[in-house]
């Protein structure tokens, strides 16, 4: 039997961070995916036959990847800010128009709050708001690598004020009471439930604990373009692992866990042959609930995702109706049909049990940020990939008759696109090679069956606060579970979620603390 230092379970890109941070040290390391590739969720691929467009099919965008990370691996990576933070666009009246906010918001922005609102009050909150939300980033964002720092001391860091407003109170009370505009109030609370299944004033706060998370990457927040698509930074941290020393092995499915607290075993299959390999600590890269049943213990929660996820490849981008440049309003997040209202009516329909009357999602267009995934003659020719993300779809829907319902949301989703378009996006649709038009779409079941995460969910079950919530936590790297061998390191773990490496980073950090 082989013995390593290390041994991960899940080749994702926090089991890669691990990975690569614990090999430079010195440590043997050894990373099992039971996929044929690396990268989890973060990868790119040729989503239409014949057609040489690599998307970013699961994971989107970055903005919770330290740069620290980046500098200690010495990372290959390009990360590219959109010149547009987002487009949301409205009928009001009976005319269609929308509201544009730019990355650096300037005079453009505050006309089109004006022209929207009919006041500049608004915008002025807008502004008093995401400073304050800035301010709060900045003294978070480093705390992120560090060990748990107790609830207190955050608190005291942050401030009174900002703790109640952002921390203790649910988040839709702070949107009603800052902004009085429901398309306004719907673009803010988008960013509490992405990937939560949630609403405004669920008394839980998992809104807000979302709505944070979306907010403090790098202390900016800002949510940026990898050049090359997700798949490059996956491919930059298994070649960073690589040059540590690490053994990267794909095709290799871990069916079983084996610890004590002080060595550990795994079984892993890999082609028609079992293996068994020694360790001194196990990392597990996977969901909290699959290396539960991986040690033959029931899963301590049942996570469920709740999104949809359409990927489409375009000859042309469609126009709009409110005639808004398509390369300026494509070049950030497009929400549709995310107003306040909305987004609550889609959750309790979605929570009732069915799907919502009116979808809400965004869209994204890596393509005018970075051209280079799509092949040169396609990039000439003007084509462009669209990605959507909708909201209020939890898994629970799709479980009587996942391909015809998977049918029916997609087509709702696009419905409601359409109706801000000049031109339905059909008529844009690129034709793959089999004949087909390009649209591929992945509920939270077919997420599951894909990259194996429990219930679709995209951050492996509810994010927790970035910090210790109770005293005995405070100086623990958040990774930690019943056994001082045994480790999370990836998005299950606290201050895990979204393509960040934060948990890799930290469950090597424990390790490297616990050897001294």
């Amino acid at each position: 039997m082989k013995r390593y230092d290390v041994a991960i379970v899940g080749g994702g890109h926090n089991a890669l961070v691990a990975a690569a941070y614990l090999a430079g040290a010195g440590m043997s390391v050894l990373v099992l995916e039971r996929l044929d590739h690396l990268g989890g969720a973060a990868v790119s691929e040729l989503a239409f036959p014949g057609l040489d467009a690599r998307l970013s099919r699961y994971s989107y965008l970055v903005s919770l990847l330290p740069d620290q990370i980046v500098t200690d691996l010495g990372l290959r990576l390009e990360l590219r800010s959109r010149s547009v933070a987002s487009y949301t666009p409205v009928v009001r009246d009976g005319r269609h128009s929308g509201l544009l906010v730019e990355r650096e918001p300037g005079p453009a922005t505050a006309d089109s709050f004006r022209a929207l609102t009919g006041s500049d009050r608004e915008y002025a909150a807008w502004q008093a708001f995401y400073g304050e939300l800035t301010q709060v980033a900045r003294i978070l964002a480093p705390t992120m690598l560090e060990p748990l720092r107790p609830a207190s001391e955050i608190r005291g860091s942050i401030g009174g004020p900002s703790w109640e407003r952002f921390v203790e109170r649910p988040l839709g009370e702070v949107v009603e009471a800052t902004f009085a505009d429901d398309l306004v109030r719907g673009v803010v609370l988008t960013d509490g439930v992405i990937g939560t299944f949630t609403s405004a004033h669920d008394p839980s706060l998992r809104q807000n604990r979302c709505f944070l998370y979306h907010l403090i990457g790098n202390g900016t927040g800002e949510w940026r373009v990898p050049v090359g698509g997700m798949g490059a930074v996956s491919g930059a941290l298994a070649d960073a692992a690589r040059r540590a020393g690490a053994e990267l092995r794909t095709g290799a499915e871990v069916t079983r866990v084996d610890a004590d607290g002080h060595e550990a075993e795994l079984t892993y299959v890999q082609g028609e042959a079992e293996h068994t390999v020694s360790a001194s600590y196990v990392l597990a890269g996977v969901a909290p609930a699959t290396l539960d049943r991986l040690r033959d213990h029931s899963p301590a929660q049942a996570p469920e995702g709740a999104q949809l996820k359409i990927n489409l490849l375009l000859t042309r981008l469609p126009r709009l109706r409110s005639g808004a440049d398509p390369r300026l309003a494509y070049a950030g997040t497009f929400h549709v049909d995310e107003g306040y209202a909305d987004l609550q009516k889609a959750y309790d329909e979605a929570a009732a049990g069915r799907l919502p009357s009116r979808l809400p999602g965004e869209l994204y267009c890596h393509t005018l940020t970075d051209p280079s995934i799509l092949a040169p003659d396609l990039a000439a020719q003007g084509w462009h990939t669209l990605t959507l993300f909708g909201l209020h779809a939890p898994a629970r829907l799709f479980e009587a008759d996942n391909a015809h319902l998977r049918e029916v949301a997609t087509r709702g989703y696009l419905d409601a696109l359409n109706a801000y378009l000049e031109e339905p996006i059909e008529h844009c649709l690129a034709v793959d090679g089999d004949g087909r038009p390009c649209v591929e779409a992945k509920t939270p079941i077919d997420v599951e069956a894909s990259v194996g995460m429990p219930g679709g969910h995209i951050f492996h079950g509810d994010l927790a606060w970035p910090w210790a919530e109770a005293p005995e936590e405070a100086g623990t790297w958040g990774v930690e579970t019943d056994l001082p061998n045994v480790l999370i390191c990836g998005s299950g773990a606290r201050r895990g979620g979204a393509v960040s490496g934060i948990g890799g980073h930290n469950a090597a950090q424990a390790v490297l603390q616990r050897r001294g």
